[in-house]
Parts: structure tokens; sequence; C-alpha cells
């Protein structure tokens, strides 16, 4: 393995959700491990894996650490599901084992050691879901075929406290996450302002003694985590990009485009490169390139139906 201060970094120096700054505690990562069935470990055995720049995109929050000989890798979900997890994963694994080797080291002939993957995914929105589930990659793949040579499992548990889910009695530190998540919701349902809600919620599990420590450490910071991961407008943005992909096999509507070239819009008047918009988006580097260029040809403007013609006949 390579030597920890260069290949290993710690969640704490990207940005961060309540969900990853809580777990990036080790403690409550041990006690999430040793919950989930695996073996027994300490906090001392915790070594954070997670990549720079993949926290807090769109719909997901990740975090990987090893334990001995194994590695995690989760994902929260707060609103919806993303069907394409196992394909995420296999790109973040392979991502993380250049972290975890030395690069010239696979090109020795005595066989290389590496932490045994485990890939998982906390499901906390408000859409029914089961208990549990599989995800696989290659229910992906064009061509079904019954041994496939590369497979990925992710599995999916649904951590709302109504799920009544075996691992919120085995984890206290994920019954206390999931517990504050639901006070929100409860506020909100009752038509609460968003800061309102966080700021009840969190002095109600102060009051019963719950993520006190998590709160003490972070005080007004735990509020914009809160706030940021209940943002409505996030929330938009994620119905607006599953309308897009879910059309775009019907030709790509007019609607579904707009949408797009909103989107793109956004990213590109805070400065991200098409690249990084593609990749946030889910889209094409070629559809975000013509909107990108579109808009300079047009001397910046944000007018949609104007993007969206100059758009059209690029494709032509």
């Amino acid at each position: 393995m390579a030597d920890d201060k260069e290949r290993f970094t710690s969640n704490r120096e990207v940005k961060s959700s309540a969900f990853t700054a809580y777990f990036g505690d080790p403690e409550n990562a041990c006690q999430l491990y040793r919950a989930l069935g695996e073996m027994d470990a300490s906090p001392e055995d915790i070594r954070y894996v997670t990549l720079d720049g993949v926290l807090f995109i769109a719909r997901k929050n990740d975090m990987a650490f090893t334990v001995k000989s194994r590695m995690l890798v989760i994902s929260e979900h707060q609103s919806t599901i993303n069907e394409n997890m196992p394909l995420r994963d296999v790109l973040y694994l392979g991502r993380t084992m250049e972290k975890l080797i030395n690069p010239k080291s696979i090109y020795r002939q005595k066989l290389i050691k590496i932490p045994t993957p485990q890939f998982y995914v906390f499901y906390n929105g408000n859409v029914p879901f089961p208990l549990e589930k599989i995800m696989r990659l290659s229910d992906a793949y064009l061509e079904k075929v019954e041994h496939p040579m590369l497979e990925l499992e992710v599995k999916v548990i649904n951590i709302n406290l109504s799920s009544g889910h075996q691992l919120l009695e085995q984890c206290r530190p994920m019954y206390e996450y999931s517990w504050l998540i639901q006070r929100i919701k409860d506020y909100l349902a009752k038509e609460w302002s968003r800061d309102e809600a966080i700021v009840q919620a969190l002095k109600d599990s102060r009051e019963k003694g719950m993520l006190v420590e998590f709160v003490q450490k972070y005080g007004s910071e735990a509020i914009n985590m809160l706030y940021t991961q209940f943002n409505l407008e996030d929330a938009k943005e994620v119905w607006q990009e599953e309308a897009y992909e879910e059309g775009r096999d019907a030709g790509r509507a007019e609607g579904e485009c707009k949408t797009l070239i909103v989107q793109a819009c956004k990213k590109k008047a805070k400065g991200l490169s098409l690249q990084e918009t593609a990749a946030q988006l889910e889209s094409d580097e070629v559809e975000i390139r013509r909107i990108y260029e579109a808009i300079e040809a047009l001397g910046g403007t944000e007018d949609v139906n104007a993007i969206y013609e100059k758009y059209v006949r690029s494709r032509k």
C-alpha cells in the first residue's frame, strides 16, 4: 500500500453533508461497519479514502473507508435512487484503487493484495421503497449473458425510521441520524420554514441526547449542511434532470432540451467547464459543447429560446 499521507484523503478535507460529516467520525463509522454484519473493528482501524471532488454533487453524498481487509463505498440518497449506482461505483472503485496502490506496482509479477470492496446506498427519501434492494451492473448491459465477466452489486438499504430496518436497531449513530432527518421532515410537513424545521430538530435531538458531539463540533455549520441537503432548488434540479433523462430516448423533446439548457446556463454562469457541467448533469460532452457554443455565439445570453434555436441548428 502507498504511504497514507500521500494516498488517503479524509472526507473532512472536502465539502461534506451532515451524513458524511457525521460518519466521518471513526467511532460512528466503526459502529456502522459492525452493524452491517462485518468483522469486529475499532476506530483506529478506520482509514478514509473518500475521493476529492465527488462529494455532494447533485443527488448523492459519497464516502469510502477501509477497515482491516475490507473497503466500504457508501452513498446516501435523500430523495431519489439513481439506477446508475453500480456503474458509478465501478468508476469510483477504479479511481480509489489508484489512490490505494502505487501505480508502478501493478507491473510486478507478485499478486497485489487489495481490500475487498463492498458497496452500499442508504435511502431516506419520501417515495416508498423496499427494505433492501440489490442493484447490479449487469442490469445495464445491452446484451444479457448468464455469467457476466464483470459484475458489481450495490446493496440499497432503506434507513427511514418507518422502514424499521434492523440496521437502525444495531447502529445507534444511524438511528440518531435517521431520527433527525425524520424530525426535519415532520416539521416541514407542518409547513414550517426550512430554517425553523432544522433548528428545532437539532434542539429536539439535543434534548434527547442525540448527536450531541456532532452538534457541538460543527455548531452552526451543521445547520448549513442540513439546509443544503434539504434545499428545494436542488430538489427541483434533480426532478428536471430526471425528466430530461427519461425523455432522451424519445428524441429529446423541446421541453426536455430546454431544461438541459437552463441547467447548463446555471453551471456556465458559475464558471464550470463544459466537462464539469457534463459530469454534473450526466450529459454527453458534445451536447454541452453545443449549448456552450450557442451561449457564446449569442453574446452570453441566457435566453433559453434563442439558445435552443441555435443549438438545434448546430445539430443539423
